[in-house]
């Protein structure tokens, strides 16, 4: 039987709910027992995949096809377990079933109100996502996004207070994280936030089993008492969480504040002890690997602050690429549309400090002709060069331009009247009485995308093979695909296509000979999206090789 812990948070947001929750299933899963985690997001979109990065951070994409958010990534690099688009879902999608049921006449006419209808629907969705795991989790971890007082995530709280009581006691764990300011004007902790964010919890009516105190410092014993007495929870449940450089030492903190026996006690699980090493070994490597630095530049559109959460995954994946290398990865984020405007001496000197280039995966125009223009310095000056999804798409338009003579190539994204479509809708082409022909697809935000894993053969004798072996099954979020009636030209002049899709044929890998240019890979798939600590992958792994061994 599945138990459950509920993470909400309070006074502000982001103060790392996902982290916490992923690290406190680490910690459990290293017990032995089987865990999954859950998303639920009060917003009303159904999903993030047309949200902007900058306001929302990435989108994950779980194996099935799921635009999630990037909690999921989290959750996936801490544990085992593989998320699926059932270990995710928003108000959005709630309301979206709610309105549908009501309109095939689920409730026989009834009114359908918040209370019962939407928060049975929040309970029904909770229990399908433990149905949905490939094995029955002893505990499933739910996080509930947003902040205590905030009138959209009301429903969820009401919901699950519901669960709680329908579950029987001892069945839920409840834990609240939340912000314990240091005022350093006057050198002060100050308690009452957590205080009030835990009165209103229990207004809603729900009793906090554990507090977790998010600090910049441990928050000393004193005010943690105080908080117990004020809040009804245990001194010992009262835990600190203060700032790290590191989120891989979060479960040896919670561990070491005994977290996880404090779950096991509420929900009367009986657990073998925790062993926590590889996390602890994954520190240890990181320290020792300092003394040795490549430094990465990251070309892209989202710079302004929220770079790391834009582009989180491929941040971690650097960053695991590094430890397996035993080296520190800097990433130097470097802003497209800046490029556009530097001529070729300011661009040398923009780039010229980097040990490898990555343009990551995006949408829209803005900034490609910078990225453009960095893919060429790399192929030009020799320079490791990796890029994912659009920073394939962008190579080969760069290809096709500066060594086929191709000079308008572009994409129908950027243009669709382009008489050189180098890239395009995979819709747009079709066959007909044996003739590829483009035609116009009006499609809305999301609509034509391929997305989730799919497998493919790659090509042998090629540097993808040496990485990969003979296939390689990755996670898609794309809508545009390269031409297939003009890759013959693009093979002609030394492009090759290492790996291409099954059915349709399309190109899913590309790379030059290393007779040409030592490390230039560009794949169509989001390789970052199953990088974990433990293991790395081997695509990162072997792009900050090459950048190690081609320092200069």
């Amino acid at each position: 039987m599945t138990q459950f812990v509920f993470v909400t948070g309070g006074v502000v947001s982001g103060l790392g709910k996902g982290i916490a929750a992923a690290s406190l299933g680490a910690i459990l899963e290293s017990r032995g027992l089987q865990i999954t985690l859950m998303k639920l997001d009060p917003y009303l979109n159904v999903d993030p995949g047309t949200m902007n990065p900058y306001e929302h951070g990435e989108v994950f994409v779980t194996e099935d096809g799921a635009e999630t958010d990037l909690d999921l990534g989290h959750y996936e690099r801490f544990i085992s377990a593989k998320m699926t688009r059932y270990n995710s879902f928003s108000s959005g999608q709630v309301y979206e079933s709610v309105l549908a049921k009501e309109r095939k006449g689920d409730y026989l006419g009834k009114t359908v109100q918040v209370i019962p209808h939407v928060t049975n629907e929040i309970q029904a969705f909770i229990r399908r996502g433990v149905k949905a795991a490939p094995i029955t989790p002893d505990v499933a971890i739910i996080e509930i996004g947003g902040t205590i007082g905030d009138i959209e995530s009301l429903p969820f709280l009401e919901a699950v207070r519901q669960f709680s009581l329908q579950e029987g006691r001892g069945s839920c764990c409840f834990i609240h994280l939340v912000l314990v300011p240091y005022l350093a004007f006057s050198g002060e902790i100050k308690t009452k936030p957590t205080q009030h964010s835990l009165q209103k919890l229990r207004e809603i009516g729900i009793q906090a089993d554990i507090v977790l105190c998010r600090s910049d410092k441990p928050v000393p014993d004193e005010e943690r008492n105080k908080i117990s007495l004020f809040s009804n929870v245990p001194a010992k449940a009262v835990v600190s969480v203060w700032d790290v450089d590191n989120i891989y030492k979060i479960p040896r903190m919670l561990y070491e504040q005994q977290v996880d026996g404090t779950v096991c006690d509420v929900l009367r699980l009986t657990a073998k002890p925790a062993n926590i090493s590889v996390w602890d070994n994954l520190v240890a490597t990181e320290i020792a690997a300092q003394s040795r630095i490549v430094t990465i530049g990251m070309v892209g559109k989202y710079v302004d602050g929220t770079a790391a959460e834009s582009y989180k995954s491929v941040v971690e994946a650097l960053r695991h690429g590094g430890i397996h290398n035993q080296c520190t990865v800097k990433i130097d984020y470097i802003d497209a549309e800046l490029l556009e405007k530097n001529d070729i001496n300011s661009l040398k000197d923009s780039l010229k400090h980097l040990d490898a280039i990555l343009v990551p995966g995006g949408f829209g125009s803005r900034g490609t002709e910078g990225k453009i223009r960095a893919i060429q310095y790399a192929r030009e000056q020799k320079v490791p060069y990796l890029g994912i999804c659009l920073g394939m798409q962008l190579a080969t338009i760069e290809f096709a331009r500066h060594v086929c003579g191709m000079t308008n190539a572009t994409s129908t994204e950027f243009d669709p009247a382009t008489i050189t479509p180098i890239i395009t809708l995979i819709e747009q082409w079709q066959d007909t009485n044996g003739k590829t022909e483009l035609r116009t697809v009006n499609t809305g935000l999301g609509g034509t995308m391929r997305k989730g894993s799919q497998r493919c053969p790659v090509q042998p004798s090629t540097l993808v093979y040496k990485i990969y072996g003979d296939s390689v099954n990755e996670r898609h979020r794309h809508r545009f695909e390269v031409n297939p009636q003009l890759v013959g030209q693009l093979e002609a002049k030394g492009y090759i296509v290492s790996a291409r899709t099954p059915s349709e044929l399309l190109p899913e890998m590309m790379e030059y000979s290393q007779t040409v240019h030592p490390w230039f890979v560009g794949v169509q798939f989001h390789p970052e999206f199953t990088s974990t600590p433990q293991a790395g992958h081997p695509l990162f792994k072997a792009f900050i090789d090459a950048a190690l061994t081609l320092k200069t």
